[in-house]
């Protein structure tokens, strides 16, 4: 298994992008927040994969950090959702903001990602609940924030994860965050704000 890669990224082609790693060229179809994340074409960054063998082909994913990993992996184990579809879903929202929809039984906003009709997003609601539940896919990986090298800081990813970190859950630190104004802040100020609100 292939499970992380260091190298020069010297293409990007959503959804693709490769990366030279000691002279081999790997292609990664990864999600949206990790094209996001990317440094400029040149610069080293760290990619962390998971590698499915299909007969007919090895297809490399690529996730910006651990959370996103986990997630993937844990949603392409449902009954009715392959790849591209786990893939939909981290491309269309933060894994905290799935681990909420998942929390609050919220169908309406899963149904918003591309491929997920009303019949799916109930069924991953009733499959994932517990897989959500009390860190159940490990050691905080929902909080984890492992960028890649030379990636853009994102003040709203980082306030959320460093909240779970703290010990909120996933969709208690989305929440939090949403509910403050974060226009301009870095992500210290927006923790603080957040954990001024929710003691009052």
């Amino acid at each position: 298994m292939i499970g992380r890669l260091r190298g020069t990224l010297v293409q990007r082609q959503v959804p693709f992008l490769l990366l030279d790693v000691n002279g081999i060229g790997y292609e990664i179809e990864a999600t949206m927040s990790t094209f996001n994340d990317l440094p400029a074409l040149g610069a080293e960054c760290v990619v962390y994969t998971h590698l499915i063998v299909r007969d007919d082909a090895h297809l490399l994913y690529g996730f910006a950090d651990l959370g996103e990993r986990a997630l993937f992996r844990e949603l392409i184990k449902v009954n009715g959702v392959g790849a591209r579809m786990a893939m939909n879903v981290l491309s269309a929202m933060p894994v905290g903001e799935f681990a909420r929809c998942i929390h609050d039984n919220d169908a309406a906003s899963l149904t918003r990602v591309p491929g997920i009709g009303k019949k799916s997003a109930e069924r991953l609601i009733i499959e994932m609940r517990d897989r959500l539940k009390d860190d159940a896919l490990g050691s905080a990986p929902l909080a984890a924030v492992v960028r890649p090298l030379g990636a853009p800081a994102d003040p709203v990813h980082d306030a959320v994860s460093a909240l779970a970190a703290l010990g909120y859950k996933p969709h208690e630190a989305s929440r939090m965050v949403r509910d403050i104004d974060v226009t301009g802040k870095n992500s210290e100020e927006i923790i603080r704000s957040a954990l001024q609100a929710a003691v009052r």
